[in-house]
């Protein structure tokens, strides 16, 4: 990517980015880690050359498709979203085999909880302004202020936006540790290795059997958890939340999801921004992706100023971030800044 083809993402966006900025420089105020706004939004799409996005999104898994009564983002991100694709077609009754031809016959809020039905990410343009703010904190332990540096990072997340929350983090002097299991590694693993390499810079890796019982002792020796994970999926696996900041005061817990711990709906970056309204308008008004997968790397920094901010009140929060109400704060807020 060159310079040109950086300025025109860079510009598409910078007017959506005002909280952002006011997160970013909080962040760097509190613990001296500069982050170059650019860099952390663009930088897997330029190292991988992607296009800028329009109705296709830039990595060109995730699709808008005009409906009924609006729009709506359907992600094809994974082969089994494809496997999905006829059971999608069947619950909607549209008897197409195109998917586009489907949606143009139903609502975008009957199209998004379909497909969630079978598994597929999706949602209505939109559908997450009304989310409270970004970051809920819960307190659930005894508070002690202590500085990060030096404390224990386990990053239980993948992809993108927990592992640059542990990388702010890593930066600002915590010992990160990034946990996978034997059999779930990490996908972005299979993506651009330059990316991976930048996101992972400098943390120890543990590779476990999570059905051993190994993760929970792993959980037990840390500080600060951030994971991405459903819940009850951890319960299963012997891991509470609650008990892991109760157990001793100043830990801080980061639970990343789409749309808040209590909604299973799976989301990934592009279609959780389009779920908050994040998105460009082309020249007829009609609504186009901003940035590559925007609301990954907005969460990943929200969530590392929420760390920071908890751990200068002493911290015992489980702090709940959503992909969606994060970009549904940016999409609230438009200003003429450049970024």
């Amino acid at each position: 990517m060159d310079n040109a083809t950086l300025d025109r993402w860079v510009s598409s966006t910078a007017t959506n980015l005002g909280p952002l900025r006011a997160v970013v420089g909080d962040f760097t105020a509190r613990t001296g880690v500069a982050v170059d706004l650019p860099t952390a939004l663009f930088l897997r799409a330029r190292l991988a050359g992607l296009p800028p996005p329009g109705r296709i999104s830039a990595g060109g898994s995730c699709r808008l498709l005009g409906t009924a009564d609006g729009w709506a983002a359907v992600n094809l991100a994974r082969a089994a979203d494809h496997a999905s694709l006829p059971a999608l077609l069947a619950l909607l009754a549209a008897g197409d085999t195109d998917l586009s031809g489907a949606a143009c016959r139903t609502t975008a809020s009957r199209l998004a909880d379909a497909a969630q039905t079978v598994g597929i990410p999706a949602a209505a343009l939109g559908a997450a302004r009304s989310l409270r703010g970004p970051v809920r904190a819960r307190s659930y332990g005894g508070r002690r202020s202590r500085p990060l540096a030096g404390l224990r990072v386990l990053d239980l997340s993948a992809l993108w936006a927990g592992p640059l929350c542990a990388r702010l983090l890593h930066l600002a002097g915590a010992h990160v540790t990034k946990v996978e299991s034997t059999t779930r590694p990490d996908g972005a693993r299979w993506g651009n290795p330059e990316f991976y390499r930048w996101l992972h810079d400098g943390h120890d890796s543990l590779v476990l059997d999570f059905a051993s019982g190994a993760l929970a002792d792993a959980v037990e020796r840390a500080d600060i958890v951030i994971e991405a994970s459903r819940p009850r999926a951890l319960r299963r696996l012997g891991v509470y939340a609650e008990e892991f900041l109760a157990a001793r005061p100043g830990r801080a817990w980061v639970s990343i999801t789409g749309y808040g711990r209590d909604d299973d709906r799976i989301a990934f970056g592009d279609d959780a921004a389009v779920a908050g309204g994040l998105v460009g308008r082309d020249a007829h008004g009609d609504p186009v992706f901003l940035g590559d997968a925007l609301a990954d790397p907005v969460t990943g920094l929200y969530a590392a100023h929420a760390v920071v901010r908890s751990l200068a009140s002493g911290g015992g929060e489980l702090l709940c971030v959503s992909m969606a109400a994060c970009a549904a704060a940016l999409a609230a807020s438009r200003t003429a800044v450049p970024c």
